[in-house]
């Protein structure tokens, strides 16, 4: 059963399934011309809040199968995750600039009109990576169900070649599922990577 905690925004509840700390295992199977790159690898996975009305996402990753003497450790993420939803005077920003009003979306009764003509919440999430990669994708979260496409990929001058990706999200049976594609060194948007992960104390 689905805890929803007693301090948590109204815009983050149909977000609030993410919450939590989460670690598995995954598979990393992406083919770069006639080479395929195949690895298992660990991850851990935080959601939290800090009582805004986004989400703090982090995500470590480590390889289970390196080779001896190569490094283990993937590229890690950061985040933000938040409904998509015009910014108003109720809302921090930019810079450190505080909120002149209260929040317009402060109950459940004022989120509900955020839902789009499918009945689901259309959502943005922001990632940042230490590779000099950094992307906005747009999408909408149903249910247990969150699907998000890539708006815009901002790549550091020296960054490896990458330039869209999708990501789908699932709640199974109490497990965290994802799937992430992208479309990198060249090559169209095709499979990349995909685990489960289950949620931790």
């Amino acid at each position: 059963m689905l805890e929803i905690p007693a301090d948590l925004p109204a815009e983050l509840v149909p977000l609030s399934w993410l919450i939590g700390t989460w670690e598995g295992t995954g598979v990393i199977d992406y083919r770069v011309g006639d080479d395929t790159v195949t690895h298992e690898f660990g991850q851990r996975v935080q959601f939290a809040h800090d009582g805004q009305p986004v989400l703090q996402y982090s995500s470590v990753a480590w390889l289970l199968d390196a080779p001896e003497g190569t490094a283990r450790e993937l590229p890690s993420e950061l985040g933000y995750w938040r409904l998509a939803r015009p910014l108003a005077d109720g809302d921090a920003g930019p810079g450190m600039l505080p909120a002149t009003s209260d929040a317009a979306f402060g109950d459940a009764e004022a989120v509900e009109t955020l839902r789009n003509d499918a009945g689901a919440f259309d959502l943005q999430v922001q990632l940042v990576h230490p590779d000099g990669v950094g992307e906005l994708y747009l999408g909408q979260v149903a249910g247990p169900r969150i699907d998000l496409a890539t708006d815009a990929v901002v790549r550091a001058e020296g960054a490896k070649p990458y330039s869209a990706a999708t990501r789908l999200y699932g709640l199974v049976e109490g497990h965290l599922l994802w799937a992430w594609d992208i479309a990198a060194l060249g090559q169209d948007l095709r499979t990349h990577a995909s685990a489960r992960l289950a949620k931790v104390a």
